[in-house]
């Protein structure tokens, strides 16, 4: 509490010596050196003619122009020379005095000339110049002594001790106004699900107790800070009308905020037709879309069917008329939307037509695949399938991309335009179609010794002990080639498992293993050849008889016939 209270002191010194120095800074500079202040042609009307100023406050105006110098050329002169007058400390305002000239009347500050009324000045106003010139000259004497005395060391510092006040002042009210808000939220805090009831619709719930909660804590602190604004609009303009440089401003920011608030209610009253016609629009379409859901909600649970038209296009399709509704409702309600038509408007649209047209090619295409993904139903949410060298289970498929799931639980993302574009292979379409099982299967090579039959036996028998092969079709097996060293048997099996089928296979290589080994078949590499004498078997020791050795190399002389007197025996190793 202590941290917090002289953060704030000190936050509040320092908003102080801000607003501080940037008064007293200029106040400062334009005591020693006052610049040439100019000042806007001033507004003139024929009737009203135009405004002479001094410090932003309206000392008179001038009707007539002079020679080549329009009413309102002439009062920025006079306006100038005044302000000229006021910021030079060294003239006395008893030295402004009326002149009289044998054609003119002027008003005078010594030999320097402040205005001079004509006899058109005199008939614009009625009256004679000698009448104008009585009239003007008090005038002048107490605008210009307000004018020096508003900039005065005293005013300066008095305006300063103001600012501080009501710096003061409004970090109390913001240090109050806290306190309170924050009791109320401990308030509605403690009300929850007790003093907060939940809105109920007969026995419907439409809004629990702390969501109503929620929005009571949101109304409060909108409250709160249009509280807050409006203590900052009053502390703004207080502020700056302690100073004459600002203000004209201060009092501009009152009737610029009741400008604009009186604008707002006589547009809202001029649009009112248009809200009319955006609120119908609203209400149509949003029935529209209560009325439609239901529909597809039941086509995608299947209570409601129609012919050809499948239960999973039911969500896409309701996406596409969701969106084809909110279009046609944007297309009927850009009419009526305020500044339809302007140029503004205009060119707004044309820059995001060509920011959309150049930007989405790529997404259109996508959307465009997507689509047509969707309704020739090649792959449903689950399906073992693969795209290139992608394979694993669908996961979530979009109007803009594919998420497959691979079996080492990699989640891949592909474009639509890319799937579309791809070999797509879909393991799981048929998987529960009793006539249509997946068919998995595995090739094995063997020698040409061993017979074809016994292996067809094997393999089947290794297929039908394998989990979630199926007995029903049966297995087969297709001799597939015959070639130099060996024979290709391909191994054919049923399943309706396809996204366990690594698993599956694994166990389908490891019976085969252990059948083709129970059986004396050895399966060797398809181009190994080796001296079957002297040489160990290749199938595993627990498969042979345990008095098994390896037999030894064998010799067999031969005789050459053709040579008998030769005494020496030959012999070859087989």
């Amino acid at each position: 509490m202590r941290y917090s209270l002289k953060y704030s002191t000190f936050r509040l010194l320092g908003l102080t010596m801000m607003i501080f120095f940037m008064i007293v800074t200029p106040v400062a500079f334009s005591q020693v050196s006052p610049p040439p202040l100019t000042q806007q042609a001033p507004a003139i009307t024929k009737i009203d003619g135009a405004p002479v100023v001094l410090g932003g406050e309206k000392l008179f105006v001038i009707k007539a122009g002079v020679g080549s110098f329009s009413a309102g050329e002439r009062a920025q002169a006079v306006s100038h020379r005044i302000e000229t007058l006021a910021n030079d400390l060294s003239i006395k305002v008893d030295s402004i005095q009326i002149s009289e000239q044998p054609d003119t009347t002027n008003i005078v500050a010594g030999n320097k000339i402040i205005y001079t009324i004509t006899d058109k000045d005199g008939k614009a106003a009625g009256k004679t110049t000698q009448e104008l010139a009585q009239e003007y000259l008090p005038i002048l004497g107490g605008a210009i002594t307000k004018y020096r005395e508003a900039r005065s060391l005293k005013s300066i510092l008095l305006g300063i001790l103001y600012t501080f006040i009501a710096t003061v002042t409004t970090f109390i009210l913001f240090v109050i106004l806290g306190k309170v808000f924050r009791r109320f939220t401990i308030w509605l805090d403690g009300w929850r699900e007790t003093h907060i009831p939940a809105i109920r619709f007969q026995n419907i719930e439409i809004l629990s107790a702390s969501k109503v909660t929620d929005i009571l804590h949101k109304i409060l602190g909108l409250i709160r800070l249009l509280i807050i604004l409006g203590i900052l609009y009053i502390y703004i303009p207080l502020v700056l009308s302690f100073f004459p440089w600002t203000k004209p401003l201060s009092a501009n920011l009152f009737n610029y905020f009741f400008w604009a608030l009186n604008n707002f209610w006589l547009g809202a009253v001029k649009y009112f037709p248009n809200i009319f016609a955006l609120g119908l629009n609203i209400f149509i379409t949003y029935y529209i879309i209560r009325f439609i859901r239901p529909i597809f909600r039941e086509l995608a649970n299947e209570n409601l069917s129609i012919p050809g038209f499948y239960p999973e296009w039911a969500e896409p399709t309701y996406k596409l008329v969701l969106f084809l509704i909110i279009a046609l409702a944007l297309v009927v309600a850009f009419p009526y939307l305020p500044g339809f038509g302007t140029p503004a408007f205009q060119g707004v649209s044309v820059f995001l037509g060509v920011l959309l047209s150049l930007g989405s090619t790529a997404v259109v295409s996508n959307i465009v695949a997507g689509i047509i993904l969707i309704y020739t139903r090649a792959f449903r949410i689950g399906d073992r399938i693969k795209i290139g060298d992608a394979m694993g289970d669908i996961v979530e498929k979009t109007l803009l991309v594919t998420r497959i799931r691979t079996i080492k639980n990699v989640v891949i993302t592909l474009p639509n335009a890319t799937v579309l574009s791809s070999q797509i292979i879909n393991y799981s379409a048929l998987s529960q179609d009793p006539s249509h099982y997946l068919i998995l299967n595995t090739t094995v090579t063997l020698g040409y010794d061993v017979p074809w039959r016994k292996v067809h036996q094997v393999l089947i028998d290794a297929a039908l002990v394998t989990s979630h092969i199926r007995s029903q079709p049966p297995p087969f097996v297709l001799q597939t080639s015959l070639d130099d060293f060996y024979v290709s048997y391909e191994l054919n099996a049923y399943t309706n498992k396809p996204t366990i089928m690594a698993k599956i296979y694994s166990e389908l290589h490891q019976n085969i293993q252990d059948k083709c080994n129970e059986a004396d078949i050895e399966i060797l590499s398809p181009h190994y050849s080796a001296m079957r004498d002297g040489n160990q078997t290749t199938i595993p020791a627990d498969y042979l008889p345990k008095d098994y050795k390896a037999p030894g190399f064998r010799f067999s002389p031969l005789n050459n016939p053709l040579n008998p007197s030769n005494g020496t025996d030959s012999s070859e190793t087989h």
